[in-house]
């Protein structure tokens, strides 16, 4: 189904695969050219270094990159996109930097609480926001309901060749020849300040696909296979996902679209498609006909891996909680029922710190068959067109009955379309819930499952406590990740878990109708035509950030949480769900960090934060220290003389850090980070970071991503203090790691603390102490 190849090799006129080609004469890769009937290859064209030029993704970055060096890029993109979780922050960022008007298209829209259902106003508080600052700078704004994000995106402002930037995780594109990628808030003020997205040459691995899925098997299957094959191992981390080979001919651009979408899910930086007569009459179809380039390899590219997969050979799949790379076939565990979700009920309950909470999964099994309480297809993975066109062709009009099925259409013209064709007819009339264009079953806020309950969806994640149980209260549901086409096979099955090639699935699909005027009558169209002279428009709720402090000579901080998993999500350094609607209020927002993982971490970090305030506070008066000088007494002044401790306590400054063996994993919102940092957070310490968008993150918040050896893991323990002395120099010299001491309550010992890949611009935004710092400095 899905074979791995890591290592480099090449691929021929887009469908010859070379393998070990470094170790091969030119005359025997010639040898193996004339067998499949083509022309021989110069020595030059083989090169390693120039075949990396052939590869799709070198001729997107190239063309957008503004330096000379095709090393060290940067990157500026043709467009932007946030949601209102996110722009409210992004915006008061780029204002407090510089902001006077959107440089490039950027799109505000309102998807994530669009329900407005917690805390009063501050939902619709936020989207007035939204649309006063699109008038005010120029922007594009789409009003709750209208469309999700990616839906959008993909429709109205994807192009072949066009690189986009989006503060959410799952901006991906690549099936429309678009290169996107998911960053922090950060990132995005950046490019409203015309400044660069800095990033080394990625590597590039090939998704090779060949074959045509059989009927009932629909991109979340494909999408589950891959991530399955590819998260362990880590062998596309943070590179582009190229994907080639003729099995993409025999896929629809929908189809593409929702295979594409969860490559986020592997930990990619980015994922780009060939393109083809398929993606020209989408194109077509959305009146942008000018937007299509064909888009291929050259005629020979190198690639550092290569992920070859059947579709032939693909079945329907589940990803059981709390990953969606813990993914098997539903055959196989049809076959294999109890061994399986004992494995899982072992495994997440090693995730599960609260004893008032029991992860129970064999409870579920009913005659041999796991029966789900629950079923959801939503978003930019499941509420497309063609996936619930063929809910409705496997439903029809027979009865749900019991089961409860909700189902979100992408976007209104998506929506429109099946209305035409009667699909929302048949699925309504099965006893479905219709809901409009919302990301809220995706992170927790819509649709949150019964206590104990398990919801099987064609959404993007199933991150533990995702769904918008709370644990701190004793709730646990979860879910399992599906394609629609088996979520509706089994909604027809009463809720008995059933592959959709287990019953009669047609594979044909509904032409499809693109009516522009239903974003013509209701989108602001406001690019270019900025109005300076109007004011933003603010809620009680949206407060500016805190003043933040510049990088001390000399670092202490409490270790304010210890997090031994072997991943730690977004979801779990800053919940999603409801808090999202406090997004807007740094203040606020902050008092939910680690309140799903370590709900005492916020009382920690403020302890020291109260003490580094009163010692700034001194500082300022010219005051003696008195008050404070016990912590440095006890830690990091023995046998200094009272001016030798008066000056080192001016020189350092107290905080806190986590420690955490791999953070980051999730969502690209900034707040995993700033929340830390409003908090008095000066950086985390780990083995490795998950993801690049969550390390930006820190650095964007003037927050050190230290690393450290796997040997000194089992140093850190909660309360304890890290000291680093003269960080400040080693960040301005350029130094790659620095030298710690940890106090425990026992005694101390040394770490060595990493600060590996920090560009010059990254370490003088940690000096400032945070992008908005930085940005004023150089004003």
């Amino acid at each position: 189904m899905v074979e791995v190849l890591d290592q480099g090799v090449y691929l021929l006129k887009g469908q010859v695969i070379v393998q070990d080609a470094d170790k091969l004469s030119l005359s025997e890769i010639n040898n193996r050219l004339d067998h499949e009937g083509i022309a021989p290859l110069l020595e030059s064209n083989i090169e390693q270094e120039r075949a990396r030029t052939g590869t799709i993704a070198y001729q997107i970055l190239t063309e957008h990159n503004v330096t000379e060096d095709k090393r060290n890029l940067k990157l500026r993109f043709d467009a932007l996109a946030s949601h209102d979780i996110t722009y409210v922050g992004i915006i008061q960022t780029a204002i407090a930097s510089g902001l006077t008007e959107f440089p490039v298209p950027y799109v505000l829209t309102n998807c994530h609480n669009s329900l407005c259902a917690v805390g009063g106003t501050i939902n619709e508080d936020d989207h007035v926001f939204g649309f006063s600052a699109a008038r005010k700078y120029g922007g594009i704004f789409v009003p709750t309901h209208q469309a999700v994000i990616h839906q959008y995106m993909r429709e109205m402002m994807a192009g072949c060749g066009k690189m986009i930037l989006g503060s959410d995780s799952h901006t991906r594109y690549g099936a429309l020849g678009t290169m996107a990628i998911g960053e922090g808030g950060g990132e995005i003020a950046k490019q409203l300040l015309e400044r660069t997205y800095d990033l080394r040459y990625p590597e590039v691995v090939a998704i090779y696909l060949e074959g045509c899925p059989k009927a009932g098997v629909g991109p979340q299957d494909v999408a589950l296979a891959i991530i399955k094959a590819v998260f362990k191992n880590g062998v596309v981390k943070n590179k582009v996902m190229e994907f080639v080979g003729p099995g993409i001919t025999n896929l629809t651009v929908d189809y593409r679209n929702g295979i594409d979408v969860m490559t986020t899910e592997t930990t990619c930086l980015s994922s780009i498609w060939r393109t083809d007569e398929q993606v020209e009459e989408y194109y077509k179809i959305h009146g942008r006909s000018n937007s299509y380039q064909k888009l291929d390899p050259r005629e020979v590219s190198y690639y550092d891996g290569l992920v070859k997969v059947d579709l032939s050979r693909v079945e329907p799949m589940i990803a059981l909680p709390f990953h969606p790379s813990n993914a098997w076939t539903i055959s196989e565990l049809n076959q294999n029922m109890t061994d399986i979700l004992y494995q899982v009920e072992t495994e997440g309950r090693k995730l599960i710190d609260n004893s008032n909470i029991t992860f129970q999964l064999t409870d579920k099994i009913v005659d041999g068959r796991l029966k789900v309480d629950q079923a959801v297809v939503a978003g930019c993975a499941g509420g497309t067109y063609e996936n619930i066109v063929a809910m409705a062709q496997i439903l029809g009009q027979k009865p749900l009955s019991e089961f409860s099925l909700s189902v979100y259409p992408s976007s209104q013209p998506v929506f429109l379309e099946l209305m035409n064709n009667r699909s929302i007819e048949k699925l309504t009339i099965a006893g479905a819930s219709i809901r409009s264009a919302f990301c809220g079953p995706c992170f927790g806020a819509g649709d949150v499952p019964a206590n104990n309950a398990l919801s099987i969806r064609h959404t993007t994640r199933n991150f533990l406590n995702r769904e918008g149980s709370k644990p701190d209260n004793g709730q646990l549901a979860s879910v399992a990740l599906m394609d629609a086409r088996s979520i509706a096979a089994t909604a027809l099955n009463g809720g008995i878990l059933t592959a959709a090639t287990e019953v009669e699935c047609s594979s044909a699909v509904l032409p499809y109708t693109f009516n522009q005027e239903v974003y013509g009558n209701r989108i602001y169209q406001g690019f270019g035509t900025p109005h300076p002279e109007e004011e933003l428009v603010f809620g009680p709720n949206i407060i500016p950030w805190p003043k933040i402090r510049s990088l001390p000579e000399n670092l202490l901080l409490k270790v304010a949480a210890v997090l031994h998993d072997p991943v730690t999500t977004t979801d779990e350094l800053i919940p999603s769900g409801e808090t999202s609607s406090y997004r807007s209020n740094p203040l606020k927002l902050a008092e939910f960090t680690l309140s799903r993982r370590d709900p005492a971490y916020v009382g920690r970090a403020k302890s020291i934060q109260q003490v580094e305030h009163k010692r700034q506070e001194l500082v300022a008066q010219g005051a003696g220290f008195t008050e404070i000088e016990d912590i440095f007494l006890t830690n990091v002044a023995d046998g200094k003389t009272p001016e030798q401790l008066k000056s080192l306590i001016k020189e350092t400054g107290l905080g806190s850090v986590v420690f955490a063996v791999k953070p980051g994993d999730g969502s690209a919102r900034e707040q995993a980070a700033s929340c830390q940092r409003v908090l008095g957070g000066d950086a985390n310490v780990a083995l490795e970071y998950a993801t690049k968008r969550y390390r930006s993150n820190l650095i964007n918040w003037g927050m050190i991503p230290f690393t450290i050896n796997e040997e000194d893991k089992q140093k850190f323990a909660v309360d304890d203090l890290l000291y680093i002395p003269e960080i400040r120099q080693a960040i301005a010299s350029g130094a790659d790691k620095v030298q710690g001491y940890i106090m425990h309550a026992d005694g101390q010992e040394s770490i060595v603390l990493k600060m590996e890949n920090l560009s010059k611009d990254d370490r003088d935004i940690i000096l400032a102490g945070c992008l908005i710092n930085y940005y004023s400095k150089i004003k």
